[in-house]
């Protein structure tokens, strides 16, 4: 089994910073990226070989930071604004299922909300 925890969300005010934070753990046998999701809307991505990418929606306010040893990813979120209010969800992506078959598979998180508001 594998799990997907977030955390991090909350209320926060415009203007504001949030640090989202991300654990996996169980039967992870090849963990090649880490994302960030706004709904079903990419925000930010890391590789396991260190590349980064970021939505158009993040406009340079967002960094993603990720330490694959530890299976965890985290993301920083400044600047916030009120279009940034929603459930943010953590997925991870393995080169083998969780039964060691090399079966590529995405886990996701439960989610954390973000919201923010004067």
């Amino acid at each position: 089994q594998v799990q997907v925890v977030e955390s991090g969300g909350g209320l926060v005010q415009p203007g504001g910073s949030l640090r989202l934070s991300c654990i996996a753990s169980g039967s992870i046998y090849g963990l090649t990226a880490m994302s960030w999701y706004k709904e079903r809307e990419l925000v930010a991505q890391v590789t396991s070989g260190g590349y980064k990418n970021y939505g158009s929606s993040t406009n340079g306010r967002f960094t993603i930071s990720g330490d694959f040893a530890k299976k965890t990813v985290f993301l920083q979120m400044n600047d916030l604004k009120p279009e940034d209010t929603a459930h943010y969800y953590c997925k991870i992506r393995d080169l083998y299922n969780a039964y060691g078959a090399a079966i590529p598979t995405e886990y996701w998180g439960q989610g954390t909300q973000v919201t923010v508001s004067s």
